[in-house]
């Protein structure tokens, strides 16, 4: 999939934790967030055969490791994406077996699923397959935010 970006200020909040306060180094402090984001996608029941999260000084987010579905490389790029303090996500996961990839949206002020399916798919009846691509991440249709970044699915 490659490097994606996303807004570092949008998100759900992971980081800022008394271990990572306490870290006496970059590197220690780096481990501790990518521990975090792993255990972020633990807790979304994405599955995985293999997953390696590193975190940069930069905010990048270094995704490696193996999944079955094109899907699920997407929804961890997503899901360690959308975390406040995550500039961008570079996705070299192997994907067993590979499908199109999806298309992404970041959503901006005023945006509905129901918007961004009418502008994707020429209809705005088909927000649900937006909703069911962004699962486990979306819960309810009307929330997401500013900065958040969707997977589109290919019809």
């Amino acid at each position: 999939m490659g490097l994606m970006d996303f807004v570092k200020s949008a998100g759900e909040k992971l980081f800022g934790s008394d271990e990572e306060k306490k870290a006496p180094t970059p590197e220690v402090k780096a481990q501790v967030r990518a521990t975090a984001l792993i255990q972020h996608v633990q807790k979304m029941n994405i599955p995985f055969k293999k997953l390696d999260i590193k975190v940069t000084k930069d905010s990048t987010v270094l995704l490696g490791g193996e999944v079955e579905h094109q899907e699920h490389a997407e929804k961890i790029a997503l899901t360690v994406g959308n975390v406040e303090g995550v500039e961008s996500v570079d996705n070299n996961m192997i994907v067993s077996v590979p499908k199109p990839s999806a298309t992404f949206h970041t959503v901006v002020s005023g945006d509905t699923l129901s918007k961004i399916s009418k502008v994707v798919y020429g209809d705005p009846m088909k927000y649900e397959i937006i909703f069911e691509a962004n699962k486990p991440m979306l819960k309810h249709v009307d929330k997401i935010y500013p900065g958040q970044v969707l997977r589109i699915p290919v019809l």
